[in-house]
């Protein structure tokens, strides 16, 4: 059974950090493309970042230069670093599995966590 868990999200004021963190089981994790998606209430669900199997990244432009998407496979893992952050950052955050079978794309999300940017 594929379980992906995300923690490291809170309150927390402009300007300021959070680290998300997604771990993955019940997954072979090295082969699957990891991302981060945000949804923001009354708006549709939208790329953060994706990272492949082999480590090339892919930001939205909102978030380039004040985020940053890495993964351990060791740990089965994958983070996300943001930086900067606004209230337009404040979303619920869901980390995202992606591959292929057959050729034909299948994926995993997990149950989200919210992120709240406010003074």
């Amino acid at each position: 059974q594929v379980q992906l868990v995300e923690s490291g999200g809170g309150l927390v004021q402009p300007g300021g950090s959070l680290r998300l963190s997604c771990a993955a089981s019940g997954m072979l994790f090295s082969i699957y493309t990891m991302g981060w998606y945000r949804q923001a209430p009354g708006k549709q669900r939208e790329l953060v970042a994706t990272i492949s199997s082999g480590g090339s990244t892919n930001y939205a432009d909102s978030v380039k230069g004040r985020f940053t998407i890495s993964r351990d496979n060791a740990k089965n893992t994958v983070y996300l670093q943001m930086n900067s952050l606004k209230p337009e950052d404040t979303a619920v955050y869901y980390c995202n599995a992606e591959s292929t079978r057959g050729g034909i794309p299948y994926g995993y999300r997990g149950q989200g966590t919210q992120v709240t940017v406010s003074s």
